[in-house]
């Protein structure tokens, strides 16, 4: 049965974002995720874990100037060094919340380089993150996104990034599975899951074309929650924009599980 994780960067914006924590847990959560903690600092939000009885699921590393388009730097010539500086940061976060998965965003590709020389960059980073992290027990992600929402990101197909772990040959480097994502760019998603298996490490959902709770769109869900049982054992995260409130469209926690 599928156990899953809210965002609490898309869920729950009906109030402040340290107070999602416990809005998470009234809801019936047992883990939450959410793209970026580094506004806060790391012991507050471990309290609040522990205060609600949460587990942290995932989280990614900081990704630049986020406000002005960036999408991560494990991808981008020249940046190296700041990758490394956030994977260190990104580590330190991770053990004060007893996380042990985070989210490198690849970044958007530069056309002043190449890109044999974009993947030789990120397969360098990779290897070197993924070190670090196997000492403190942590997965290194990696996850595609849609090049309608994030045109020129360096990854965009699940099976192009599952190629490029192969080639990182690091076994805590693993896939994020987005089915909203992946749809977009790939569908049979039924048979990508089965195909993938061995090394998808966290899975999220939304509906597919608008992003929505997943008892809308394209997607069937229950069929879906049926395969990844066969397949994954992790939390699924939801990150989904909500059509209304939050609470109001958790019906499907119940009606699809």
């Amino acid at each position: 049965m599928a156990k899953f994780a809210a965002n609490l960067t898309m869920l729950f914006n009906e109030v402040p974002f340290l107070e999602r924590f416990a809005a998470a847990k009234q809801a019936g959560f047992t883990a939450v995720e959410f793209l970026f903690p580094y506004a806060y600092d790391k012991q507050l939000l471990a309290d609040l874990l522990s205060e609600h009885q949460l587990s942290m699921s995932l989280f990614n590393m900081y990704p630049g100037d986020w406000d002005n388009g960036e999408k991560g730097t494990a991808a981008l010539p020249g940046r190296e060094q700041e990758f490394r500086v956030a994977a260190e940061q990104a580590l330190e976060y991770a053990i004060a919340l007893g996380c042990n998965k985070v989210h490198a965003m690849s970044g958007i590709i530069d056309p002043q380089f190449s890109i044999d020389l974009h993947i030789d960059t990120f397969l360098s980073n990779l290897r070197w993150a993924a070190e670090l992290y196997a000492e403190h027990g942590i997965e290194l992600l990696i996850e595609p996104l849609n090049n309608r929402d994030v045109p020129n990101y360096f990854l965009a197909h699940q099976r192009d990034a599952a190629e490029l772990i192969r080639q990182v040959g690091k076994p805590n480097v693993k896939l994020q599975f987005d089915t909203y994502h992946a749809q977009i760019m790939d569908g049979d998603l039924s048979r990508l899951i089965e195909e993938l298996a061995d090394v998808i490490g966290h899975v999220q959902i939304a509906s597919v074309p608008e992003r929505h709770e997943p008892s809308e769109g394209e997607l069937n869900y229950a069929h879906l929650f049926k395969v990844l049982d066969n397949h994954y054992h992790g939390f699924i995260g939801c990150e989904y924009k909500p059509r209304h409130d939050t609470q109001s469209g958790l019906n499907w926690l119940t009606q699809l599980n």
